[in-house]
């Protein structure tokens, strides 16, 4: 890539990325919320409602793709923008959605699309080509423990306006929320990406993604975070029912959730800063094999509102402390032209196991009447990915000047 002036400072990438990741994260972290009182009140099977996020995990990652992209080509602001718009239409179409179908347009559809224009692909996309090699995995762990604070902030503000003042409210609510997006992305705008001319690059789009996909690391990575989505998607949008299933109250669900929120604030940031100091790929498979472990005590012990918010706490500081090693590592690997897109691309995996986790969960729920089948593959795909993550190789891939041109 030609050499571009950097003029946006850390602090102001940090800062607004952070906002934005954390207003973007935080409103869809809540959403297992919704499912009993939206279900209860349309009359609709919990199968309904979690396919409709399991098409929004699918959209997200999808959309994610070109919305990564489009920020490479034409800077994050530009799609930040677009994002910010959909999210708040999406949020204002799962309020007056009547019919399974305009739910599923709406919820799983638009926001997901949202989603793949605010979320981590092109915040991480800016961090790569703003931030110095040598501080990229902290900024990129800054920017996740964002996500997670979100959780911890908004969680429980959800939990509050639905009862306060109706599901339906509560979501036009964050429909309008949604929109402080739009004056938080103008402070990511790079230079080099002003008017129609794209910073010039080694690779076209089609010679970095023939390279990404036939190196077997990539391949290992996309792996590795199918099972990081099945997980925390089946655990975010399934544990409140979960519970309430159980004989817990509610807020046993909301607080569990914003425990996980504020545990993964350290859980990121310490992942993002121990991937300046020791190999990426260790602390994955880490990650994955104690998921494994966390998920299996918990379902062993009597379960109670202690052992709900323990296993939150231990679950939250490994919830997305995934994300930041990742994308460092697709950075260290492949070099930040491409990141948002090759990002984008192992998102896209992390979406389809996400829409594995919500459909199955809702799925085997209407045709058991328990989640524990979900439960145990749980476990036995946190084994199965921190044993892929071990042969990763961080190194710089080398380039011939004919792969490069």
């Amino acid at each position: 890539m030609s050499s571009q002036p950097k003029n946006l400072s850390m602090a102001q990438v940090l800062i607004c990325g952070a906002a934005i990741v954390t207003l973007s994260m935080g409103i869809r972290h809540g959403f297992g919320l919704w499912l009993q009182p939206i279900t209860q009140d349309q009359g609709w099977p919990r199968q309904t409602f979690a396919l409709a996020l399991a098409i929004q995990n699918l959209s997200w990652g999808l959309c994610g793709i070109f919305a990564g992209m489009l920020a490479d080509r034409l800077g994050a602001f530009k799609v930040l923008m677009g994002g910010a718009v959909l999210y708040g239409l999406g949020l204002m179409g799962m309020a007056l959605a009547t019919s399974p179908l305009s739910f599923a347009l709406s919820t799983g559809v638009l926001i997901g699309a949202a989603q793949a224009g605010t979320t981590y692909a092109v915040i991480y996309g800016v961090l790569g080509r703003q931030i110095a090699p040598e501080k990229r995995s902290w900024a990129m762990g800054v920017a996740a423990a964002a996500g997670s604070f979100g959780q911890f902030l908004m969680v429980p503000v959800e939990g509050q306006l639905i009862s306060s003042l109706g599901w339906k409210e509560a979501l036009l609510v964050l429909s309008a929320m949604v929109l402080l997006i739009v004056p938080l992305a103008f402070g990511l705008r790079e230079p080099g990406f002003q008017g129609s001319q794209a910073p010039k690059r080694e690779q076209t789009i089609a010679q970095a993604l023939r390279e990404a996909f036939k190196y077997p690391s990539f391949q290992l990575l996309m792996a590795g975070y199918f099972v990081c989505g099945f997980q925390v998607v089946f655990i975010g949008v399934h544990m409140p029912s979960y519970l309430k299933d159980k004989g817990l109250s509610p807020q046993v669900a909301s607080y569990a959730l914003a425990l996980i929120g504020l545990f993964n604030v350290f859980g990121t940031y310490i992942a993002g800063s121990l991937g300046q100091k020791m190999a990426k790929k260790n602390i994955l498979a880490f990650i994955y094999f104690a998921r494994a472990v966390v998920i299996s005590i918990f379902l062993l012990v009597p379960l109670s509102p202690l052992s709900v918010y323990v296993f939150s706490a231990v679950m939250g500081a490994l919830w997305l402390s995934t994300v930041p090693p990742t994308n460092a590592t697709i950075a260290q690997i492949f070099g930040v032209q491409h990141l948002s897109m090759l990002g984008g691309f192992v998102f896209f995996s992390h979406q389809i196991g996400s829409f594995m986790g919500v459909w199955l969960g809702g799925f085997l729920y209407d045709k058991t009447g328990s989640y524990d089948v979900v439960w145990y593959l749980s476990i036995g795909l946190g084994v199965f990915a921190g044993l892929v993550n071990l042969p990763v190789r961080e190194a710089p891939i080398q380039r011939t000047p004919l792969q490069a041109a």
